[in-house]
């Protein structure tokens, strides 16, 4: 079993070095092979995704990938931009599909932002269709207006669209992962503004008219980031866009206790994957050895059950990870008083410890 091995910035390398020791820890027919990306990618060869590291991606059964971006980048053209890497991977791998659970640990309500019995209990799973939407819509561009309030201004321009493909088939994931959780989709939308959004809305009702035994109900993203906050435990699987699912998703992470927390896997129509934390590069803690790795431990369990086909390998991690939380390691992101504070290196090696 191939793996791609992405670190990238900041603390990119940090947390994905975890991730392996954790992989290796469970003596699998593992091939690792790692390859530059983002701005790492950029200093050795003058771009974020060269040929070399987008053909081991390809050739891989998946990608563990950690974070990519710096400041120090900003004044780079957009095209030549470290964050241009992942949206490039997703392109070129047809990665459409965006698992990202947010659950919130037994040992970690108190670290939540919300009462604790608002998220006790909580396990939402947010599918975010990621290939599609804003991001990648055209055209996109500046230019100088020639209407509105100020003709003759520079403006820039961005293009939201979906084809009615793009929202089945990921309406499809979403019913699918529904079935074997709680039987209930939130598909969300802004279809009272975006006529976008109103395609999706009606293609998604179809698609769940094929699923009689998942109930649908469809929600405004103002309203659903509200709700998130208001009675996240309502939810079980939310369907979106690329745009809305990545700004709820952050937001569903502060629910768990912290960003760290929040593993997410991307995938392709043959399991292809690539797999990831939710979070950033933090370029303002790298090299420190305080960032959390528990997303990127538990994004590689999800690449072992959902690419790999070894779902026994991946419980052995997650079980890991719980009983790692019920002895009280807390990196800082996630310390509380009463708790044992602890580096990134020594939350790893406790997660290989607890795999016995």
């Amino acid at each position: 079993m191939k793996i791609a091995v992405l670190p990238g910035d900041g603390i990119g390398t940090e947390i994905v070095a975890e991730a392996v020791k954790v992989l290796q820890a469970l003596e699998l027919p593992l091939e690792l092979e790692y390859a530059p990306v983002g701005g790492a990618a950029f200093e050795a060869s003058g771009h974020p995704l060269p040929e070399a590291t987008l053909k081991l991606a390809r050739e891989a059964d998946a990608v563990l990938f950690g974070a990519v971006g710096d400041w120090k980048y900003d004044t780079l053209e957009r095209a030549l931009r470290p964050e241009q890497a992942i949206l490039g991977l997703r392109k070129h791998l047809g990665l459409f599909a965006n698992f990202r659970p947010a659950i919130c640990y037994e040992q970690l309500v108190g670290a939540s932002s919300l009462k604790p019995e608002l998220v006790a209990g909580l396990d939402i799973l947010i599918i975010r269709e990621l290939t599609g939407d804003i991001y990648f819509g055209q055209p996109r561009g500046r230019r100088v207006a020639t209407d509105g309030h100020f003709p003759g201004a520079e403006e820039a321009f961005d293009t939201m669209r979906y084809s009615r493909p793009e929202i089945e088939r990921i309406a499809h994931v979403a019913f699918q992962a529904a079935r074997k959780r709680n039987k209930k989709v939130t598909s969300v939308d802004k279809a009272n503004v975006l006529e976008t959004f109103q395609l999706w809305k009606d293609v998604v009702t179809e698609v769940g008219q094929q699923y009689p035994d998942v109930t649908l109900e469809h929600m405004y993203v103002d309203n659903a980031a509200m709700q998130l906050v208001k009675a996240p435990k309502k939810f079980d699987v939310i369907v979106t866009g690329n745009m809305f699912g990545d700004i709820l998703s952050d937001e569903a992470s502060m629910l768990t206790g912290s960003i760290g927390m929040l593993p997410s896997a991307s995938l392709n129509a043959k399991s292809q994957g690539l797999y990831e934390p939710s979070h950033g590069s933090a370029p303002d803690i790298a090299g420190q050895g305080i960032a959390n790795p528990l997303a990127t431990i538990l994004s590689a369990a999800m690449m072992l059950r959902f690419s790999l086909n070894q779902p026994e390998a991946a419980e052995r991690i997650e079980t890991a990870v719980k009983q790692v939380l019920a002895q009280g390691l807390r990196t800082p992101d996630i310390w509380s008083a009463g708790t044992t504070k602890v580096g990134t290196a020594q939350m790893g090696d406790a997660v290989v410890r607890a795999l016995g």
